[in-house]
């Protein structure tokens, strides 16, 4: 067989419905920060089996023609997503990332840069696109302030709303939201391709808070053709013991109440991520993730590709 047919067999095995040139996006998470199972929680199925295993939630953007490979967010799962994307997208290098976005400052969104550090990869600048308050935190304190000293990252200002180039074919731009702050303004991204455009806003407060600041949900998702949201949780009620109505993140139950005005073109749109280990939609076939699929959206999942 020559080589053309084999690398067109390859793309057709592995890539379904997207062409081997096109750029696409790559779910390698879709847990909240401390993934699952989570620490402290034993009797959780998956340290036992594999099956019930979910790291924090993380995308990666690679587009085939130029070797780019970004990523969006640094999870403590580094080690592992790394994998997957390398098994996805052989690199030309090591660690060979054309460059890292970061959402914010809370442990499951930056912690996963130690790992660019003299102590395991000895990275070599790996461009880090932040806004100001995240990469003076970085700057300032340890042990992040040494690879900024040591050139393990090259950290890198992002404007809220302005367009990043990340190849002739691809953007993304920053988009401010409402979260809690405590180190550093917090961000979603808006990532166009040249066929597909995507919303990631991992974490909000809540769609309401948004509103009073100007910004609709749902004029954000209409810009778009896949919109990654916030998940987090799907009920009051679901961790015992706990008044759940101030957590700082809609409910998927609040969501869907909210979206279910949308026309259904619209909500086929809508894919929830970084859902907590607590989250029954996490799992398919639950009660949780029928309700979501019957209301027209979807839950994330890792390993889903996405053709940009």
């Amino acid at each position: 067989m020559r080589l053309g047919w084999c690398v067109a067999l390859v793309c057709a095995m592995w890539l379904p419905r997207i062409a081997c040139a096109d750029p696409y996006l790559l779910v390698l998470g879709n847990a909240q920060d401390g993934g699952a199972p989570q620490a402290g929680y034993p009797d959780e199925p998956g340290w036992k089996d594999p099956a019930f295993r979910r790291h924090a939630t993380r995308l990666a953007v690679v587009d085939p023609a130029t070797g780019g490979r970004w990523l969006f967010d640094a999870t403590p799962d580094f080690p592992e997503q790394l994998q997957a994307l390398d098994r996805a997208a052989a690199p030309h290098g090591r660690p060979d990332l054309a460059g890292i976005f970061l959402t914010h400052a809370h442990i499951g969104h930056y912690t996963g840069l130690m790992y660019l550090g003299k102590e395991v990869l000895g990275a070599q600048d790996v461009p880090v696109w932040a806004m100001p308050r995240m990469a003076q935190f970085l700057t300032d304190n340890g042990p992040w302030q040494q690879l900024v000293r040591l050139h393990n990252i090259d950290l890198k200002p992002l404007v809220a709303g302005e367009p990043v180039p990340l190849a002739a074919r691809l953007q993304a731009t920053p988009i401010l939201v409402p979260h809690r702050q405590e180190y550093s303004e917090v961000v979603g991204y808006r990532i166009r391709g040249p066929n597909t455009s995507v919303l990631f806003i991992p974490d909000i407060d809540s769609w309401e808070q948004w509103d009073g600041q100007g910004t609709r949900i749902e004029d954000e998702i209409a810009k778009v053709d896949i919109a990654y949201l916030d998940g987090t949780f799907f009920a009051n009620g679901e961790i015992p013991g706990r008044d759940m109505s101030g957590f700082p993140h809609p409910f998927i139950s609040a969501s869907l109440a909210r979206f279910a005005a949308l026309p259904a073109k619209e909500r086929a749109k809508i894919r929830f991520i970084h859902l907590n280990h607590t989250n029954a939609a996490l799992w398919p076939g639950t009660a949780a993730r029928r309700k979501v699929e019957a209301a027209g959206c979807r839950v994330a999942e890792e390993g889903e590709r996405v053709g940009l």
